[in-house]
């Protein structure tokens, strides 16, 4: 981002907005906004002298300045707290100012850096909602970093999935979701179970087990891993064709759904069940289910299971 914004220079390639090469041209001149995680306000300044601030710094007339800042602050439904000071408002209201602020000088990017990232659970999915719609309204090419997967769910259009500097993939949110193209993007994006496979003439088994967890994948032989979300492990209290036998070990309550532990064969599962699915409900603790896996993904081990394991262990997604 602040390549982006032409605070760092970088070592390769360029930076181009709209088509235009800006890699050489300075912050100043790129009509660049940019919202900090931790709002960078002016404590000494009020409401509307914040928002104000870029456009003095411009030497915009005044009366220009005073119908900017009021168009702002009816934009991010601040009215009413044009004359409050940054700690006399809560954390969601100073993150409206700060990106009131980055809107003033009417920028063609604006780049939000973890700007839920000093909120509470309840304002975060309230403000992410609030922004949806704010970008909705006022279309402007926006860049969201963030390490909240949800967060990104929810509020892009595109998600771009770095690892390291490389990116491993671009696309919708359903597309990386659904459709990951690495390892790192199945783990890192979402819950994910991981499950060591052998796969044999297209047919695939359960490390250290003749129990078959698919046929007619075509997939090299070899070892292999499999990546399984919550949401696709389907429960059973009844033995069925590929299933596999686990022990129930705990159901947590939360509110809209159910998240079971089990142990299948010495692997720890995380489920998500639905609450309307009533059968959850008479399950005890430390009783036998059988899981099926609706959907999975299935990547060549390498070197190994224990050598991916320690890969993906390393980068601190998974499991």
């Amino acid at each position: 981002m602040r390549i982006i914004a032409g605070l760092e220079i970088p070592d390769s390639g360029q930076v181009s907005l709209s088509g235009m090469d800006v890699t050489n041209i300075s912050t100043q001149k790129r009509d660049i906004g940019f919202v900090f995680q931790h709002y960078a306000l002016f404590k000494h300044m009020t409401v509307e002298k914040n928002i104000a601030f870029g456009l003095e710094i411009r030497k915009k007339n005044k009366q220009f300045i005073q119908q900017k800042v009021l168009e702002l602050i009816d934009l991010v439904k601040l009215s009413g707290y044009e004359k409050h000071f940054p700690d006399q408002l809560s954390g969601g209201q100073r993150q409206r100012v700060a990106l009131a602020r980055a809107l003033a000088a009417e920028p063609q990017v604006l780049l939000l850096d973890e700007p839920f990232g000093a909120l509470d659970a309840k304002v975060r999915d309230n403000l992410a909602q609030w922004i949806c719609e704010f970008h909705d309204q006022q279309q402007i090419t926006s860049v969201f970093v963030t390490h909240d997967q949800n967060e990104a769910i929810e509020i892009a259009d595109k998600i771009i999935v770095i690892n390291r500097g490389k990116v491993e993939q671009i696309g919708t949110a359903r597309e990386v979701y659904e459709n990951p193209k690495s390892k790192f993007v199945a783990s890192f994006i979402g819950q994910v179970n991981v499950i060591d496979a052998v796969v044999k003439n297209d047919k695939i088994f359960l490390k250290n087990s003749d129990q078959m967890i698919d046929a007619d994948r075509q997939h090299p032989d070899g070892d292999a891993v499999l990546l399984v979300r919550p949401e696709d492990v389907k429960v059973h209290t009844e033995f069925q064709e590929n299933t596999f036998p686990a022990l129930l070990e705990k159901i947590h309550y939360r509110g809209s759904h159910y998240e079971i532990d089990c142990n299948m064969s010495g692997y720890s599962i995380k489920i998500v069940e639905n609450k309307k699915d009533g059968f959850v409900e008479l399950m005890e603790n430390k009783t036998i289910v059988y899981l099926k896996f609706a959907d999975f993904r299935l990547f060549s081990a390498g070197k190994g299971h224990k050598d991916i394991r320690e890969k993906l262990q390393k980068l601190g997604y998974i499991e």
